[in-house]
């Protein structure tokens, strides 16, 4: 599995934490260890000053360059950290 996010999953004073950390920490905690792919740009921004390998893909997979996107092994994607985040409470490894 392959877990696309922002810059990293470190923790930030941001409320309710980074929605790319949240996710990995989800990810870790259900007992996975996805791939992360640093996607980097900020996904406001027009595709032409956005296009990095991790949100071409993101959107490839959802349709969107917002990240957190977790790829399945098969080839699933589920976007959004909270989505993600209850996707690894019902799916432990």
């Amino acid at each position: 599995m392959k877990l696309y996010v922002c810059w990293g999953t470190f923790p930030t004073p941001r409320p309710g934490g980074h929605p790319c950390a949240n996710a990995y920490h989800a990810l870790k905690d259900a007992g996975h260890d996805p791939e992360v792919i640093r996607s980097y740009g900020f996904a406001p921004l027009p595709a032409a000053l956005n296009n990095t390998p991790g949100r071409r893909r993101a959107q490839e997979l959802t349709g969107k360059r917002w990240v957190p996107v977790l790829e399945l092994d098969d080839g699933t994607a589920i976007a959004d950290s909270h989505a993600i985040v209850d996707w690894a409470a019902a799916h432990p490894a």
